[in-house]
């Protein structure tokens, strides 16, 4: 292989070159709906960077394709992709194209991990589970030509003693922020729909809040985001890391759940630590819904005061819903909408419920014959792939358009923003990226979403693996 010498396992006099990819889905590929003032820069590409061994002495790029294009024509050693089930029929049409070039492809993320053997048939080699430590082994298998088919995480596994993400290699032209870090790994609530606990497991890892203090110092931002899963996934931790924080005079935005909103001693040590915000799972307006996800740590009766609380810790809200649940009907819609504008959610974000394989979602539904969408572009989360038990398909996603389109009217946007002044420098900006969002819902078919003709020959066998869902 021209630039590394695999024969005899030595290195050859060139540098090793490792492309690290991210492809994304139709709608939020860089020419999709999602704009500059959503996107804020990923953590697996430059993790996963920062892990590669220094004696590979690797020239190592980074192409994420929600901001930028992917291109055709690299020139790779090896090829490592990121995937998630939205975006694993576009992963396997970059990863058949780049092995007919002859160039090694390596898949990981939370679709291989869920279903390893379809993977396989795509790549050179599948990496299971976190990467931490199986992605540097696998690196170094491959300089030395023993490359095995399937790495999967070991026991022992800790977040702890990890090199800071190199961001240096992203352009930040393209993020509305690059100053992403993680604190804690991992969430232990029953949600049946969350395919995170499904690939992943529900421990929880921690950082040492050293660790963590001393990466936000390094990154001299007044800004920063915790994009973990759930920030107070163990409280006594978020405490802790928080109150450390104090000091540090930073301003950060993260994810919590609505337990937050009972909770003083967490919600004061979040306005002195900096929190600008917060992205909560409201899941739904009716308590039978959260009951059907599982999520019973909500009380749709308390959303109103939840919001006046964090609301009066200057902490704006994202709030995040997803329509399709079995007591919902058409008239779901216009209710969200007008919860939404009532209660001052600063950021409505409308989801249809998705699911994922290996959840307990999807095993349920595919008991009952509701699964209905075979090709894994759809599970984007904005289209419906299953029977919903009191609409139709269609009257689900004519219903989560209508929901955007009016939601990001100006006169909504004003109705919800209008009453709470805190950061609008923060809050308006994406109001008006999500209303851009909005406005182009309708031009993502099926078609549009399932095409990826875009990559030499792409495109054969739609939902490729289906029929043989494996482990």
């Amino acid at each position: 292989m021209e630039g590394v010498g695999l024969t005899g396992g030595r290195p050859g006099s060139m540098t090793m070159k490792i492309a690290l990819l991210a492809p994304a889905g139709a709608m939020h590929r860089y020419n999709g709906s999602f704009g500059h003032t959503l996107h804020y820069a990923p953590l697996t590409l430059t993790t996963l960077a920062a892990l590669i061994p220094a004696e590979l002495c690797a020239d190592v790029s980074l192409y994420d394709e929600t901001a930028g294009r992917i291109p055709l024509d690299l020139n790779a050693d090896l090829i490592c992709m990121t995937c998630i089930t939205g975006t694993a029929e576009r992963c396997y049409a970059y990863a058949d194209y780049f092995r007919s070039r002859g160039i090694p492809v390596v898949l990981g993320g939370v679709h291989p991990t869920l279903l390893p053997g379809e993977a396989q048939r795509h790549a050179d080699a599948v990496v299971c589970g976190f990467a931490e430590f199986t992605f540097p082994q696998m690196l170094r298998d491959f300089l030395s030509g023993r490359l095995q088919a399937r790495y999967t995480q070991g026991g022992g596994y800790t977040i702890a003693g990890r090199p800071a993400p190199r961001r240096e290699l992203l352009n930040k032209k393209r993020y509305i922020t690059v100053n992403s870090l993680e604190a804690v790994r991992g969430c232990s609530l029953p949600c049946n729909f969350c395919a995170y606990p499904a690939a992943f497991g529900k421990a929880i890892y921690k950082r040492p809040i050293r660790e963590v203090c001393a990466e936000i110092e390094q990154m001299h931002a007044k800004l920063i985001l915790f994009p973990d899963v759930n920030l107070i996934a163990d409280r006594g931790y978020a405490v802790e890391l928080f109150t450390a924080l104090i000091p540090l005079k930073k301003m950060w935005l993260g994810l919590a759940t609505s337990s937050v909103g009972i909770d003083d001693e967490l919600i004061s040590v979040f306005r002195r630590s900096g929190c600008k915000g917060l992205l909560i799972g409201f899941e739904s307006i009716t308590q039978a819904s959260q009951q059907f996800v599982n999520k019973g740590v909500n009380r749709v009766g308390a959303y109103g005061e939840l919001m006046k609380r964090l609301h009066a810790n200057g902490i704006l809200v994202q709030g995040c819903f997803a329509f399709g649940g079995d007591d919902e009907d058409p008239s779901v819609f216009a209710r969200t909408v007008e919860m939404a504008e009532r209660i001052k959610i600063d950021l409505p974000r409308y989801s249809i419920l998705t699911p994922f394989p290996g959840t307990e979602l999807y095993a349920q539904l595919e008991r009952q014959g509701r699964i209905v969408e075979r090709g894994w572009a759809m599970y984007d989360v904005e289209h419906c792939v299953f029977t919903p038990a009191k609409m139709s398909k269609e009257e689900l996603e004519r219903g989560i358009e209508s929901a955007w389109r009016e939601t990001y009217r100006m006169a909504g946007i004003a109705k919800r923003l209008a009453p709470f002044r805190h950061s609008p420098w923060l809050s308006f900006p994406v109001n008006m990226g999500y209303k851009t969002y909005a406005g182009k819902f309708a031009k993502f078919t099926r078609e549009a979403m399932c095409d990826n003709s875009d990559i030499p020959c792409a495109g054969e066998g739609e939902g490729a693996g289906w029929a043989q869902m494996q482990p």
